[in-house]
């Protein structure tokens, strides 16, 4: 890997094991800075994937594990014509398309009714066999959490 590709590439170590995301700069900028600096301040480390739903998607990112909470800094929103398909990684939001904040979610299926509604800022590029194995549910009852999320180049 080059240090351009660690620096964009994010490593979560889950209850279920590894998941490797490579972070898309050149889609939304500032989304990928945020969540690498949400990264270098141990935001993610213990957060649960709150909200599982087959064929769609495994949501994260909630210091409550509610999916009500955030960091507290919202992010104007970065559509792109990107499409969410298996592996996408893109940002939740509330109904406001510039509420993104630190929760995001993974793409267990092709999801094409949020495309250009959601900023799309990586994709999985190993471990999705993991994330399928994530437990199931709205919410989730004793959920799969992150155990640690690192950048690639901070690991090095």
């Amino acid at each position: 890997m080059t240090s351009n590709e660690t620096d964009n590439t994010l490593v979560l170590e889950t209850t279920r094991g590894p998941v490797t995301i490579a972070m898309r700069p050149d889609l939304a900028p500032r989304h990928v800075e945020r969540i690498k600096e949400l990264v270098r301040q141990g935001f993610y480390d213990g957060i649960a994937f709150h909200r599982v739903i087959d064929n769609f998607m495994a949501q994260t990112g909630c210091p409550q594990g509610t999916g009500t909470g955030g960091s507290g800094q919202k992010l104007k929103a970065e559509f792109s014509p990107e499409k969410h398909v298996r592996g996408t990684v893109s940002m939740a939001r509330a109904q406001n398309p510039d509420s993104g904040d630190s929760q995001f979610f993974i793409c267990l299926a092709d999801t094409p009714w949020l495309n250009g509604q959601y900023t799309v800022w990586g994709e999985v590029t190993s471990g999705m066999e993991n994330v399928d194995q994530i437990k199931r549910g709205e919410p989730v009852v004793d959920p799969d959490r992150i155990v640690t999320a690192r950048m690639a180049a901070d690991a090095a």
